[in-house]
């Protein structure tokens, strides 16, 4: 595997090319001690070594901004990383004191994406997002939701606002953004991340003892993570996805995704149906 031949998305307002394949931190990297840190370190390492560099974390994460932020130090990888983190409160004070903790935690004078997290008092957060992009402190600015029900505040916002990114669920299971959201933001020149795209791990209780179908092989499909992902990272509006793990051979299995080839709109029907019928 070559870092070179990872798959590069780009940016749409800015032309900025990111790998395909991210790396969420949701209670993967909220680390307690230093037995639960270690296994971390590799993880964040072997992703840099293949190739990848859109790290999302969040200040709800419980410790997983510290952990990103000192481990990216020790590394010396802090200059090689898109980092991205979110605005998570009520409040444009209290907005501006969560997101200097994050700078803290994560140790950096620049965050590449700031996102309000969940639509959270975004009206307010915003204001202080373009004032910060301005002043250079945040390089994009985004919001969030991991939920269906959210959709429609989600779409009135991406219409009403001028924005870089929206971060939302998209998995072989939660299709529902194909509809009008991930049009939506092809419209606007969004980048997509895809959270949940291994549906917080349901997909693999479905797969559990079922092996993977001949044709899958076609298109470099190895295991079930990389079938799952391939279909997520197979839609074009998708910029980056961001499965979470403290594993590194599931990180390197998810990495593997991030190199060609990715299926064309009819393999993706085919697979859907495929695990419809499971």
């Amino acid at each position: 595997m070559s870092v070179e031949r990872m798959i590069q998305r780009r940016i749409p307002r800015t032309g900025e090319s990111l790998p395909v394949v991210g790396l969420g931190t949701w209670q993967t990297f909220d680390a307690g001690d230093a037995a639960a840190r270690a296994p971390l370190r590799d993880v964040l390492r072997e992703f840099r070594r293949l190739g990848g560099a859109v790290v999302d974390s969040s200040p709800m994460y419980g410790r997983s901004e510290t952990e990103v932020g000192d481990l990216a130090a020790e590394l010396d990888l802090q200059k090689q990383l898109f980092i991205a983190t979110k605005v998570w409160t009520t409040g444009a004070e209290a907005g501006v004191h969560q997101m200097e903790e994050s700078f803290r935690r994560l140790r950096v004078e620049r965050i590449d994406l700031m996102q309000v997290h969940n639509l959270v008092d975004w009206r307010t957060h915003l204001r202080t997002l373009r004032e910060w992009k301005a002043q250079g402190r945040i390089r994009y600015i985004g919001v969030t939701h991991y939920t269906e029900s959210a959709y429609g505040d989600l779409e009135r916002v991406l219409k009403g606002e001028e924005l870089d990114f929206v971060q939302l669920n998209y998995s072989i299971s939660e299709r529902a953004a194909e509809r009008r959201l991930l049009p939506l933001a092809v419209d606007r020149r969004l980048a997509v991340l895809a959270n949940r795209p291994l549906a917080q791990g349901a997909l693999f209780a479905k797969v559990r003892g079922k092996p993977l179908p001949p044709w899958a092989a076609e298109i470099g499909i190895e295991s079930w993570a990389q079938f799952f992902l391939k279909f997520t990272l197979g839609h074009p509006a998708i910029t980056c996805a961001i499965p979470a793990t403290s594993r590194a051979d599931h990180l390197r299995d998810n990495m593997t995704t991030g190199f060609a080839p990715l299926p064309d709109q009819a393999t993706r029907e085919r697979m859907a149906r495929f695990i419809e019928g499971l």
